[in-house]
């Protein structure tokens, strides 16, 4: 069993170049936020995805349209046909939960048609205010259901959009398919998809679009019902052209379709770790190189090799550790929950227990690796010339 050097020695070293050890933990805090952000970005995103999907709820859409609900074009009857075709609906004081909904991407203008702001891509959805009943984990924040004119905007919509939250508050004016609409409240739905769009009667909009068509009907299955008898009126009326999807299955869809994004999310987070290992190994390369002497009378007064390493590896781990902390704080507090757009809408990067875990993984495996590669190198030099180099 070999000695080890006194733990008080590592911590020592750190302070005895305060220069190079501040530059070296602030460029190691660096690269760990930026770890933090992709990881969150990815968090995010995944999590957004998999709070829109209600196990329970169903959509029906047009036949081949795969993933593109924005271009799916169904008839209006068909809100009627599902109910009184397919068993299993919830159903609540006669009332059955099918939401039919009008859904599209279409330039929205901010202000009145007096202000000249510039008009952002936007998703706007028409519906009944039977959507309360389907989308269960929507609940309006502040203001009213909108009437004849008005609209409501979700959470995230001014991030959607481009703009300022002030420019969506409850009173304000919004541009649609060049009428103007008074923002009546604001929703949240959980942090699914749903808060990036902005929601309207469906009367109202089918009349500002001149369609008489739906996008979508969404319907609620009571508990214990079977999919299948939903999926199997939509393959038998070929004349409606329907195909049923549960939604956690199109989310899941959606989350696959998404999978190069993450991938190329991760390579970012390879490469960042990677550019971060590269500049703790020329900084611990000069610390370590300028300490040969001291390295090599540790030797002579009974040290062994290892003992050195281990202590070296000490003094990288510690940097790193605290430099993990410092950008956890700093995710935690300036990047969770920071907006993001994103193509589908928007979403709140999530700084959780898998980022954290990840992010000051990533910052203690720079530490350990920027350290080994310069410590095995200066301690291969014999005793005798390391003393020399004094």
């Amino acid at each position: 069993m070999f000695r080890l050097l006194p733990w008080e020695y590592a911590t020592r070293n750190l302070f005895r170049r305060p220069l190079r050890t501040l530059l070296t933990f602030a460029g190691l805090t660096m690269v760990i936020v930026l770890v933090f952000i992709v990881v969150g970005f990815i968090r995010g995103l995944e999590r957004s995805l998999d709070v829109s999907g209600d196990p329970r709820t169903a959509i029906v859409f047009s036949l081949g349209m795969g993933e593109n609900l924005e271009y799916s074009s169904i008839a209006m009857r068909t809100s009627d046909l599902v109910p009184a075709s397919v068993a299993g609906i919830q159903e609540r004081y006669g009332k059955k939960y099918v939401s039919p909904e009008l859904y599209l991407g279409t330039e929205i203008g901010i202000g009145s048609e007096h202000e000249e702001l510039p008009a952002s891509f936007g998703l706007v959805r028409g519906l009944t205010q039977a959507a309360l009943l389907v989308r269960r984990q929507v609940e309006i924040e502040e203001g009213l259901w909108p009437a004849v004119g008005e609209v409501i905007v979700g959470q995230m919509a001014a991030t959607k959009l481009g703009t300022s939250e002030d420019q969506l508050a409850v009173g304000r004016s919004l541009q649609i398919e060049g009428r103007t609409w008074r923002i009546s409240g604001l929703f949240s739905a959980g942090g699914s998809s749903f808060e990036s769009e902005v929601w309207c009667r469906l009367d109202d909009l089918q009349q500002a679009m001149k369609r008489q068509d739906l996008s979508i009907v969404a319907v609620t299955l009571a508990p214990g019902a079977d999919f299948v008898d939903l999926d199997l009126f939509c393959k038998e009326r070929l004349d409606l052209e329907l195909q049923a999807m549960r939604e956690t299955d199109y989310y899941a869809t959606l989350q696959r379709d998404y999978g190069p994004i993450r991938w190329l999310a991760w390579l970012v987070v390879l490469l960042v770790s990677g550019a971060g290992v590269f500049a703790g190994l020329n900084t611990m390369y000069g610390s370590v190189v300028g300490r040969i002497p001291e390295l090599a009378t540790l030797q002579t007064i009974g040290f062994v090799r290892r003992a050195i390493i281990v202590s070296l590896l000490q003094e990288g781990l510690l940097l790193a550790a605290g430099a993990s902390l410092l950008a956890a704080v700093l995710a935690l507090f300036f990047v969770n929950g920071a907006a993001v757009r994103f193509t589908m809408g928007a979403f709140s990067l999530r700084i959780d227990s898998v980022c954290v875990l990840i992010g000051c993984g990533v910052g203690l495996s720079l530490g350990l690796l920027g350290a080994i590669p310069p410590a095995i190198r200066a301690l291969r030099m014999p005793i005798v010339d390391g003393l020399k180099a004094f």
